[in-house]
């Protein structure tokens, strides 16, 4: 005699099983938010809006990139002298390098064969060979003072890199390891970004009002335009559609969006206590930005142009990054 009773533990069982598994199978990656004067990473719950722990790294992680085989995303932590690998879906630490004096800010170059990191604190930009697991050191370059922010072209031919206390941008051809140029700009350079066509280098100017935007495709840069956005221009981020990119003004407290096809303001956000590093969302509907001074981060609806939420993190937070991101062009 069969036990229906039985079966219908069994069927019910196996049903929640599958449920569950397909619960865990499409969640979302977490968004991860550096805590520069804590030395961890807050893991945020996109769902809940919760964080659900603090992975420690080492000391003043500022920024964080994503590897080529997209298996890992590395935080870079300056004053540790070291980069910790992080799984960017489950958010647990996978390997920590050491003896990377100073990294800063991070880059791969697009064909993959370039991990360039700029030392802040030490004036120097190194430029690795990546093997596709490690980094060997190819060349350390002098550049000017405290190198800031990287960007790479699309041919994977040079480096761009901003020197926020002697007021210049650098360009480095990566093949062979040397300065190709040095550009003097406006007060104190922080991010730079480029078009996807190449031909524009974009500026933020932390130490004035705007961006200012140089023309890139000559033998030397030249300086086309300033845009006015706020005071404390600093951080970009590409909203995706291969037009508009947003910046961070961290004395205004406000977020610009810019038409790189124009070189125009088309739009402005809110952006509550000296807005940093960005991310957007993949479907396109939010802004995710560090609010450095009062340790959150803050969710912006661009439909809207409004706040919506806040998320209380550590001291002082800086990279802002998630897996399930737009693109970044």
């Amino acid at each position: 005699m069969i036990d229906l009773r039985g079966v219908s533990r069994f069927f019910v069982g196996a049903v929640c099983s599958l449920l569950l598994c397909g619960v865990h199978a499409q969640a979302q990656p977490p968004v991860f938010v550096l805590n520069s004067l804590d030395g961890n990473v807050s893991v945020i719950d996109p769902v809940t809006w919760t964080e659900k722990k603090r992975v420690p790294t080492g000391k003043e992680p500022h920024h964080l990139y994503l590897t080529p085989d997209e298996k890992s995303v590395i935080v870079a932590n300056a004053m540790g002298d070291s980069l910790t690998f992080i799984d960017p879906r489950t958010a647990q630490v996978q390997r920590t390098v050491t003896g990377i004096l100073d990294p800063y800010h991070l880059r791969f170059s697009p064909d993959m064969k370039w991990l360039v990191i700029a030392a802040n604190r030490l004036n120097h930009v190194d430029i690795y060979r990546w093997d596709g697991q490690n980094a060997t050191l190819a060349k350390r370059i002098s550049t000017g003072k405290t190198p800031s922010h990287l960007w790479i072209d699309s041919r994977s031919k040079t480096a761009w890199a901003s020197m926020q206390d002697s007021d210049e941008v650098v360009a480095i051809d990566l093949a062979t390891q040397t300065l190709k140029s040095r550009t003097p700009v406006g007060a104190v350079p922080a991010d730079v970004f480029g078009t996807p066509d190449d031909q524009f280098l974009m500026v933020g100017l932390t130490g004035s009002d705007g961006v200012e935007v140089y023309d890139i495709s000559g033998t030397l840069p030249k300086l086309v335009k300033k845009i006015p956005t706020g005071k404390g221009a600093h951080a970009f981020r590409a909203l995706g559609d291969k037009k508009h990119v947003m910046v961070s003004n961290r004395v205004t407290n406000s977020i610009s969006q810019i038409d790189y096809t124009e070189m125009a303001v088309v739009a402005q956000f809110p952006g509550p206590s000296g807005p940093d590093c960005m991310d957007i969302t993949a479907d396109g509907k939010y802004i995710l930005v560090a609010s450095r001074w009062a340790r959150k981060l803050t969710v912006i609806d661009i439909a809207t142009r409004k706040v919506v939420r806040q998320v209380p993190v550590g001291k002082s937070p800086h990279g802002v990054w998630t897996l399930d991101h737009a693109p970044r062009l």
